[in-house]
């Protein structure tokens, strides 16, 4: 058995994506088959450490999306079929497909974020509401990393529900457990200082889908209702819109305790979660969700928005509130901070929640999908 992994438009290793690429790839049985990586020259040796013994081949020598985009179409086809792959995996579904393949394909899709965020940009139209659902229904296997997610397929780009396989994403739960805090007051993460206590909404920074601004609000609601010295921790690197909320977040009465960290190093986010007070997910979309998961299994209280896949992955063990009220959002804040019993609870519950989730289940029920197209 010869499978191809396509490995475009996984950020190289550091995305939500990216990172369920290396898991994929740390757990995959290297005696069972012989595995191909395929991508970015400059991501020859990004996957050598999770993935040793596979070969890795650079393609598409121009650098840039579109250019990626005609490799997928053109070059594509040709490729796959000199290398005989038996099934070629492609992790970013979403955003890499190729019109047409030589071997059997599987798309893996964490959500479908560029038909939601794009669907009223004219020039994105024809890609958005054409291109991208009838890419996806060319695939032979979809692997949908959510229920709510495959409802999504099935309903925007009628896709027939045999076709989509429901794998959850995983927590790694050697890195993301509780730690013990002490009494120190400052939380050291090279570069970064933070002082605690804090709340923390770890998110790359992009308006309106992760809802930033209306977090920043909620959050000056929440200070002026307890006076309690909590700061706001965003964590993530600029996306759309970020200059949007960092206008809103300079305007704020409660800037000084506003603090934005750019791109957070995935390594250190274990860190970062465990001396959080509590986590705030206040995005309006998500296909899975993790930074829920990340933050429970830290021993951290998650409130999350009431939309799309959240209610489904953080289950019992969130408070939840309406996105689009900074008013409720701030009382979940206010909940979270001021009770402790009900913080305790949400913390135990949280612990138990994360243990559904593991990247040796969900990377076993992929290997399953990928033997059965062959």
């Amino acid at each position: 058995m010869k499978i191809g992994i396509d490995t475009f438009a996984c950020n190289s290793g550091e995305s939500a994506v990216g990172v369920y690429l290396m898991h994929v790839l740390k757990r995959i049985p290297s005696f069972a088959a012989t595995y191909e990586l395929f991508g970015w020259e400059y991501d020859r040796f990004v996957y050598s450490e999770a993935a040793p013994e596979m070969e890795f081949i650079p393609q598409c020598s121009v650098n840039s999306r579109t250019a990626n985009f005609f490799w997928h179409v053109f070059k594509y086809p040709g490729f796959a079929q000199k290398r005989a792959w038996d099934v070629c995996l492609f992790p970013a579904a979403g955003k890499r497909l190729p019109v047409r393949s030589p071997c059997p394909t599987i798309g893996v899709l964490h959500d479908m974020a560029p038909w939601w965020e794009r669907k009223k940009r004219e020039y994105l139209n024809t890609f958005v509401r054409i291109l991208l659902p009838s890419a996806l229904r060319r695939l032979d296997r979809i692997i949908a990393v959510s229920s709510w997610l495959k409802q999504e397929l099935m309903d925007i780009a009628g896709i027939k529900e045999n076709k989509i396989e429901v794998i959850p994403n995983g927590i790694d739960l050697e890195a993301f457990y509780p730690r013990s805090r002490g009494e120190e007051s400052v939380v050291l993460i090279q570069p970064f200082s933070f002082r605690r206590p804090y709340v923390l909404y770890v998110s790359r920074i992009e308006h309106p889908v992760k809802n930033h601004i209306n977090l920043i609000k909620a959050f000056g609601i929440f200070k002026e209702r307890t006076k309690y010295p909590h700061r706001l921790v965003l964590a993530g690197g600029d996306s759309r819109g970020a200059e949007r909320v960092k206008e809103a977040a300079a305007a704020s009465a409660h800037r000084n305790d506003i603090f934005f960290t750019g791109h957070f190093p995935h390594a250190s986010l274990p860190e970062l979660y465990s001396g959080a007070d509590i986590v705030m997910i206040p995005s309006i979309y998500e296909g899975f969700g993790v930074g829920a998961l990340e933050a429970m299994a830290s021993g951290v209280p998650v409130a999350c928005a009431r939309a799309a896949s959240l209610p489904e992955v953080a289950g019992h063990a969130a408070l939840y509130f309406d996105p689009r009220n900074t008013e409720d959002m701030a009382d979940r804040m206010v909940t979270l901070t001021a009770n402790r019993d009900i913080h305790r609870e949400c913390r135990r519950l949280g612990l138990e929640q994360a243990q559904n989730y593991s990247w040796d289940r969900c990377v076993g029920r992929t290997i399953e999908v990928i033997k059965k197209m062959v």
